[in-house]
């Protein structure tokens, strides 16, 4: 199963998402990460809390919904503004959820303000990851209404 999140600038969030997922995922799952409006770059903070955590960072970059290599099963959005937008067409009849998230690129204030901001977004990520991943994936991809439920659950644990 491959597992894409999605966001509009493909530098925090979903980054995060992606190399947390690929961090704890079984094999036979994977994520993916894009963006509607990549940045072209990683935030620095993303990949040094992930290395803090002792999660591989190499090669991740933000790149577009259109470079992807496979086409994903599921599309996970981390953020408001790619939640409305619509998917292109080629990813097909896929199953969709939100995970909502705020943005710790637009956080402000002390240099520890902002590592709590991307520490708390990580956390949420994290939480809802293993969530997800506690699921009975191969019994719920036989019933995708079901499977739709749960992943709508798990966007609503851990809120914002």
């Amino acid at each position: 199963m491959n597992v894409l999140f999605l966001c509009t600038g493909n530098s925090c969030r979903s980054i995060l998402a992606e190399a947390t997922f690929n961090h704890l995922a079984p094999a036979g799952l994977r994520a993916l990460s894009a963006g509607s409006q990549p940045t072209g770059r990683v935030h620095p903070r993303s990949l040094a809390l992930l290395a803090r955590e002792g999660i591989a960072t190499e090669g991740y970059s933000s790149k577009s919904w259109t470079d992807l290599p496979v086409t994903p099963d599921l599309v996970v959005s981390v953020c408001a503004s790619a939640a409305g937008e619509t998917c292109p067409a080629y990813l097909g009849p896929v199953l969709r959820t939100h995970w909502g998230v705020d943005d710790p690129a637009q956080a402000s204030g002390s240099i520890d303000e902002i590592d709590a901001a991307f520490m708390s977004a990580y956390r949420i990520l994290r939480h809802r990851i293993e969530a997800f991943l506690a699921l009975p994936l191969a019994e719920l991809q036989a019933d995708r209404a079901r499977f739709q439920s749960e992943l709508d659950r798990i966007g609503t644990l851990f809120p914002r």
